[in-house]
Order: C-alpha cells, then sequence, then structure tokens
C-alpha cells in the first residue's frame, strides 16, 4: 500500500482544473474513499466537470487497480469496495496529521499490540510529511498528554524511527547505550529488528565492537545516529529477534527472589490490578490478602507497580524491595516538598 498526500490548499473551490487531469483523479479518490455511495452528479459538482469526465476518470482509477463499484438507478453512484490488494490511499492535510500524531503517540509508549509495523508506518508517512504539516503534528504531540496504563518509559518516537529506518536500509547506527548498572558506552552496530514486549521496546543487533548479537532496551538508548555505512543482513540466532530477546530478557531474570507483600484491600480487588504474570493474592482474616510469587523483574519496576494498585500495602520481603519502595516514596515527598518551596518563592 502507498500513501498520497494530497494538498487541498492548491485545488480551488469547486474542485481542480478539468485539464488538470492527475490533481482532479486524486481528489476524486479522496471523495471515494470516504465509506459511502457518491451519485455522479454531485461528484461532477465537486470537481467542477461534467459527469461524463467523472464516469471517464472512474475508468482511469479502475486501470489503475481501484475497485471502484457503479451502481444503476435514480439513486445509483459510485463507491470504492474491497479488492484483491491495497493500492495507495489518498490523505488530506487533516487526516493525515491524524494518523501521524496517533502513530507517534503508540509508538513512544510501548502499548502492547503497536508492533515493529506500526514504526515502519510512521517512518514512511513522516518521511513524506511537508514542513507544514511536520510543524502541526510536532505542535498536537507537544500539547498532547497521554493517560497510558504500561509502565514501560516513554519513548521519542524520533528515536523509534530513525531506528525502523537504518533496520529497513540495512545502514550501520551508532548511538550512546546506558546499562543497567548505569554505565554509558557508545555502539556501533548493524540493526536487525525492533521489538515489543508490551511493556519495553527492544533493538536486536549485530555489536561490531563485541562482534556478538546484543539486544538493547530503547529506553536506555540516546542519540541514534544512521551512519550510511550500508551492511549484508545476518541471520538472528534463536529463531528470529522476537524468540532472541525472550530468551535474553528470561536469562537476565535468572536471578529471581521471592515477593511477599499484604495489602489491606479485599482478594478480588487486588487481583484485579496485580497482573497474573506476578502473582495471584491470598485472603487474609479481616479482609486483606497476601501476595506471595517468585517474581524477576526489577525491584524498582515493581515498587512502581506496587503503588500504582491504590491500595494500602506493607511490603515484607525481599530487602531489596524494601529499600525501593522507600525511596520511591522519599522521592514522591521530596518532589511535592520542593513544589511547594516554589510556590512560596514566587512573589
Amino acid at each position: 500500500m502507498g500513501v498520497i498526500l494530497m494538498n487541498m490548499e492548491n485545488m480551488t473551490t469547486h474542485g481542480t482544473s478539468s485539464t488538470d487531469t492527475p490533481a482532479r483523479l486524486l481528489q476524486l479518490l479522496s471523495l471515494l474513499q470516504t465509506p459511502r455511495e457518491w451519485p455522479g452528479g454531485e461528484l461532477a459538482d465537486r470537481l467542477g466537470v461534467s459527469r461524463r469526465t467523472v464516469r471517464r476518470d472512474i475508468d482511469r482509477l479502475r486501470d489503475l487497480g481501484y475497485p471502484v463499484q457503479a451502481t444503476l438507478g435514480a439513486d445509483g453512484g459510485y463507491r470504492l469496495v474491497a479488492g484483491k490488494a491495497l493500492p495507495p490511499l489518498v490523505l488530506d492535510d487533516e487526516e493525515a496529521v491524524a494518523i501521524a500524531v496517533g502513530l507517534r503517540a503508540g509508538a513512544g509508549h510501548a502499548v502492547e499490540g503497536v508492533e515493529e509495523a506500526s514504526v515502519r508506518a510512521l517512518t514512511k508517512l513522516e518521511q513524506v510529511l511537508p514542513g507544514r504539516l511536520r510543524h502541526r503534528v510536532a505542535t498536537l504531540q507537544a500539547a498532547t498528554i497521554p493517560l497510558t496504563s504500561g509502565d514501560g518509559a516513554t519513548i521519542a518516537p524520533e528515536t523509534l524511527t530513525v531506528i525502523a529506518s537504518a533496520t529497513a536500509g540495512h545502514e550501520r547506527l551508532r548511538f550512546h547505550y546506558r546499562a543497567a548498572d548505569g554505565t554509558d558506552t557508545r555502539r556501533l552496530v548493524e540493526p536487525s529488528g525492533l521489538v515489543s514486549t508490551g511493556r519495553r521496546w527492544y533493538l536486536v543487533a549485530y555489536d561490531i565492537d563485541r562482534d556478538a548479537w546484543r539486544t538493547f532496551r530503547v529506553d536506555r538508548l540516546t542519540e541514534p545516529f544512521a551512519t550510511g555505512a550500508r551492511f549484508a543482513p545476518r541471520v538472528v540466532p534463536e529463531g528470529g529477534a522476537a524468540e532472541f530477546v525472550r530468551r535474553s530478557v528470561s536469562s537476565r531474570g535468572a536471578g529471581s527472589y521471592e515477593l511477599d507483600v499484604e495489602f489491606s484491600a479485599p482478594v478480588d480487588v487486588v487481583a484485579a490490578r496485580v497482573p497474573g504474570s506476578v502473582g495471584v493474592p491470598e485472603a487474609l482474616p479481616g479482609g486483606g490478602c497476601r501476595l506471595r510469587a517468585s517474581v524477576s523483574d526489577a525491584v524498582e519496576w515493581m515498587a512502581v507497580r506496587l503503588a500504582t494498585t491504590g491500595f494500602d500495602f506493607r511490603v515484607r520481603g525481599p530487602e531489596e524491595l524494601i529499600d525501593a519502595v522507600r525511596e520511591l516514596g522519599n522521592r514522591m515527598v521530596r518532589s511535592v516538598d520542593q513544589g511547594r518551596g516554589e510556590l512560596r518563592a514566587q512573589p
């Protein structure tokens, strides 16, 4: 499928000139892609041409592979129906901006179900967006406050599009990377694919300096730059990028810990807020419940997960999680105190 952006500013109020066939066909295609049936007379009025010209243009669209269906009678007209192939779509300015904003929002948060195909679509669309539309997309994105339920770190959509573009073009990629222990390194890789796990994005790539395959958390990756140097694609081990990430993440979680938390809320209510992958709480006398499970998620993430349940809780173990919850609470208190201090300092 292709995407054609139609500049409505360059068209007259009643359509295009009768001699401007390409532009007229684009406008006709844009009208037909609206899910309704268009009478020939209405199309002629919209385009500023005769009904005979409309019929010729319909034939041209059919020759290009667009399945335009015609119905006879007083209420007859034209409509675009499903075909065997997906021909290019025509988007006006408002539609292009809406799609770009939606894709950027989805790509910026590792939302489950938003896979690499969405990032590729965003990359292709932003590549052909005129400057005026790029500015509108950026303005809308900056003014939008997403309400998401995911726990993964947010990612700048530009980071994903640079990586996706380098992957598709088989270009070596440079970037800064911060490891889990805080170490910052400069990497040169041959990118193979992006994988979304629902909470996070991962880049699977062949690390040139280390001469080995690696997975990189994209939220820890900064300043990605496609070098322009081409490479011949390598075969990803473990049966592909997704399986490679799954095995890599599982191996990192080998050092699991025993979670033990008590909630002052009914077991059925807590169970609805805690993912089944974490564990199943058990009811306690008095109306509360207790969650005990062996988990491999980072204690920092688990502290955030517990805090966002909305219930009072007490961590019985492990000590690392107790420390993480205490630090999270102190950080929140400091943030509030600093905010109050700034308000008091204002004249």
